[in-house]
This record gives C-alpha cells, sequence and structure tokens, in this order.
C-alpha cells in the first residue's frame, strides 16, 4: 500500500501593521513662551535676580535646557524679553498716570508716582529685573528705546512744572528736579517692596494696603520745581 504523503500546511500569522509612532509635541509649542517667561518671573520672585538659572526655568516649564534658545536666543535673552514686557506695561501704566493728572503739573507727577508704586509692587519680579544692572541687552528688540519711554513720560511733566517746551535745552536745575522726584517715588518702591513701611503703618495705626496709606502721604510732598520755590 503506497503510503500518501500528507504536505504540512505553516499556518501563517497575519502581517501586523507597522504603527507609527506618535509625534511627539514639538518644544516650540504654542504657549511655551509664555510657560518661559512666566517661570523666570516665579524664579525671580523666589531667588531674586542673581538666582535667576536657565536650566531651572527651562525644569519648571518642562522642556530641555536648549530649548528656551529657539525663542530668547540665551539666558539674557529670556531676562531682557521679560524686562521688555515689562517696560512696555511700565510706559502705558505712566501714560496712564500722566493722562490722569490733566494740564495741571502738580497733578500729573502725584498720578505717575502712585502708577509708579502700585506698578511694582504688583510686578515685583519685572521691577527687579528692569532696574537691574548688565543683565538684560539693551541691543535686544527695542528694549533701550522702551524703557527710555517712562523717562521721558517723567520728563514732560517736569518740564511741565518748570515752564519749559520741548524745545527749551533743561537747566541743570531742572535735571536736579528730575533726579530729586524721580528718586523719591522710586527709592519709596524699593522700601515698599521689602516691607520697609510696615512697622511705621502699623505705629500709626495705619490699616490697609500701602499705596492707599503712606503713599499718598509721600506724594503730596514731592519737591517743588526750582522757578516756584521761595527764596
Amino acid at each position: 500500500m503506497n503510503s500518501v504523503k500528507i504536505k504540512r500546511v505553516e499556518k501563517v500569522s497575519p502581517r501586523k501593521k507597522a504603527v507609527k509612532p506618535a509625534p511627539k509635541r514639538a518644544y516650540h509649542h504654542g504657549d511655551l513662551r509664555e510657560k518661559l517667561i512666566a517661570a523666570t518671573e516665579a524664579l525671580i520672585r523666589e531667588r531674586g535676580v542673581d538666582g535667576f538659572s536657565l536650566r531651572e526655568v527651562a525644569r519648571r516649564a518642562g522642556v530641555s535646557p536648549a530649548a528656551p534658545a529657539h525663542h530668547f536666543g540665551d539666558a539674557r535673552g529670556l531676562l531682557s524679553e521679560v524686562a521688555l514686557l515689562g517696560f512696555q506695561e511700565f510706559g502705558d501704566a505712566l501714560a496712564a498716570g500722566d493722562a490722569l493728572g490733566g494740564s495741571d503739573p502738580a497733578a500729573r507727577l502725584y498720578e505717575q508716582g502712585k502708577a509708579y508704586v502700585n506698578f511694582a509692587l504688583k510686578n515685583p519680579a519685572r521691577f527687579q529685573l528692569m532696574f537691574s544692572n548688565g543683565k538684560c541687552d539693551p541691543a535686544y528688540k527695542n528694549l533701550d528705546e522702551i524703557s527710555n519711554r517712562s523717562f521721558r513720560v517723567l520728563e514732560k511733566a517736569i518740564r511741565a512744572a518748570m515752564g519749559l517746551t520741548g524745545s527749551d535745552e533743561m537747566p541743570p536745575d531742572g535735571y536736579g528736579y528730575l533726579m530729586a522726584v524721580w528718586s523719591c517715588v522710586h527709592g519709596f518702591a524699593h522700601l515698599a517692596l521689602g516691607g520697609q513701611f510696615d512697622g511705621p503703618a502699623q505705629m500709626r495705626g495705619m490699616k490697609g494696603e500701602i499705596s492707599k496709606t503712606i503713599l499718598p502721604l509721600m506724594l503730596a510732598h514731592l519737591p517743588e520745581p526750582p522757578a516756584q520755590k521761595t527764596l
């Protein structure tokens, strides 16, 4: 009897389709810029400008240390961007305060002073960075021009207080007056940020925010313009 050979049929498993890996989310996703800026401000609030670290900012934003370079170039670029945003808001705040003062130079300086201090209290990290020497690049975008805008707003009010037009040369006394007003308001802002007015306010029984209690008292005693001083 002839034996019949049975051909063995091997079971072929269905061919698996290649699964494409899910595309990785790009590190330069739309909100990364804002996340890096927010992380920078938070870090400065906690550690001060000198405690800034690009690596730490990237870690907080959930990206690699190299990722910020695609938006800001380097650490100084990121700091410059934060300062630029600060000066833009700062200039707008001072201009709005100046407008509130109307045509009265003293009222213009008073309202500018309020806006100056209130900005510092609401944006302590940006304010610290904006006035930190050597931390930012003046050539970054238009940082130098934007930062000078706030100074020009103050200078115009000083000129008006002294009866000077835009074409008149600022006399030495005028610059002295400008620096005195600026120093008073800027110094007050720094003292307020450091909590230095809390004690005096409590001693005088003042309740409420510094900007609504002690600040108006200081602004009421800003230096007078040289032309109005009595000899």
